[in-house]
């Protein structure tokens, strides 16, 4: 097994050069949002005053970023530590992934500085609050989940320039201090992790219980918490192979096809049972009579259903699929892309208020401050795998 290390390739490579691109246009677009109101460059309003930040930089980044807690979970809670390999790169994604969340809340809520407000004004009857302080404290124990990481790098070898050289002892103590004091609270920030990402991944879906009027019934369920949470758990492993494949493909390193092989076994179990859930729910409650009447609302829910949940877990339960590298990456993407689909289709496609404009479709401003975040967020993680001790050092290519 190799030690994690930083890969210190070469950072300005095409690629990186478009992720800029796409960053200045999402800042400029920003800009003229905060100068300008939402209004400016959102197709939102007060009959529809949620969109695509809300469906997929919000809803969706909580998703995608369960792969930190439940990598964590299986590698350190249940004692399984051979996962350990693919548990820095999941935490960066979740670390990463959170503060995208809260960017995109930033850029949403339409008075952005009072965004602190709910640390002191406690509404315990809005679900809202609930997400809104897990999410808050969960993000916070990513940071300090992730700081020994950087204390690896960096430990001894602080070296500031010019006149802040003096600070290079101070700077190398408290590394040393912050990562003696984490490394003995460790076991209580992962358990606070899991517990913190049930909670509100589950509240996101009780989010649209308010709402029986509003979202199409294929979708409004009183289970919907419950299936947000374990969606989330369906999705998380598979997060992980997505990731971990690109980013080993990309900087040519081992594919850690003996470590994500196994990994994806779990993923049978908790995505056969989101589906179980998921059909079962459909059937009990009759909503089926709605898949095949042709609207918008009914092909989503088909496309999701089928592409997203039943076609993956079929491939994964074939061996020589959790096999081959390209399989398990075939089925693991069919896995994220259903689960961002879902999103979507719960925030933007199903939601139909009744008073509402004819339509809503998102704006090029929308479109510009999601792909900025996101390019920021994969530019920030390579910057991250770049100079930090996040992947395997290997350098050759399994086949």
């Amino acid at each position: 097994m190799h030690k994690p290390m930083a890969l210190r390739k070469p950072f300005w490579t095409p690629g990186v050069l478009v992720m800029l691109v796409f960053m200045v246009a999402g800042a400029l677009t920003i800009i003229a949002r905060f100068t300008g109101g939402i209004g400016y460059v959102a197709n939102l309003s007060t009959a529809r005053p949620w969109g695509l930040w809300v469906g997929v930089d919000v809803a969706t980044g909580v998703a995608l970023a369960a792969g930190g807690f439940t990598t964590a979970a299986v590698a350190h809670i249940f004692g399984r530590h051979a996962y350990e390999p693919v548990t820095r790169p999941a935490l960066l994604t979740a670390v990463l992934g959170y503060t995208f969340v809260v960017l995109g809340l930033m850029v949403d809520i339409g008075r952005s500085w009072a965004i602190w407000k709910p640390m002191f004004n406690w509404n315990t009857n809005s679900v809202l609050f609930e997400v809104a302080m897990c999410v808050m404290c969960y993000l916070n124990v990513l940071y300090l989940e992730f700081f020994p990481i950087v204390a690896e790098q960096f430990k001894g070898n602080v070296n500031l320039p010019g006149p802040l050289a003096l600070l290079n002892g101070l700077v190398d103590g408290i590394l040393n201090i912050g990562d003696a004091i984490i490394d003995k609270i460790m076991w209580i920030l992962i358990i606070l992790g899991v517990v913190l990402s049930c909670m509100h991944q589950s509240s996101l879906g009780s989010l649209m219980l308010i709402a029986p009027t509003k979202l199409h019934p294929l979708w409004y369920t009183p289970i919907l918490p419950l299936l947000f949470l374990t969606s989330a758990f369906a999705v998380g492993y598979p997060m992980v192979v997505f990731e971990t494949t690109i980013a080993t493909s990309s900087f040519k390193l081992d594919s850690e096809m003996n470590i994500l092989t196994p990994l994806t076994r779990i993923t049978i179990f908790l995505l056969g049972f989101y589906m179980a859930l998921k059909i079962g729910d459909m059937a009990v409650r009759g909503t089926w009579i709605y898949l095949l009447d042709g609207t918008a609302q009914s092909n989503a829910f088909v496309a999701e259903l089928v592409f997203g949940v039943i076609l993956p877990w079929l491939m994964l339960v074939s061996p020589k699929v959790r096999a081959s590298r390209k399989g398990l990456f075939t089925a693991a993407t069919l896995i994220v892309a259903g689960v961002v689909l879902n999103r979507i289709n719960v925030f933007i496609v199903g939601f139909k208020p009744p008073l509402s404009d004819p339509g809503y479709f998102p704006s090029i401003g929308e479109m510009m401050v999601t792909f900025g975040l996101i390019a920021t967020l994969m530019f920030l993680y390579r910057i991250a795998v770049t100079y930090l001790p996040v992947l395997q050092g290997s350098q050759e290519v399994s086949r």
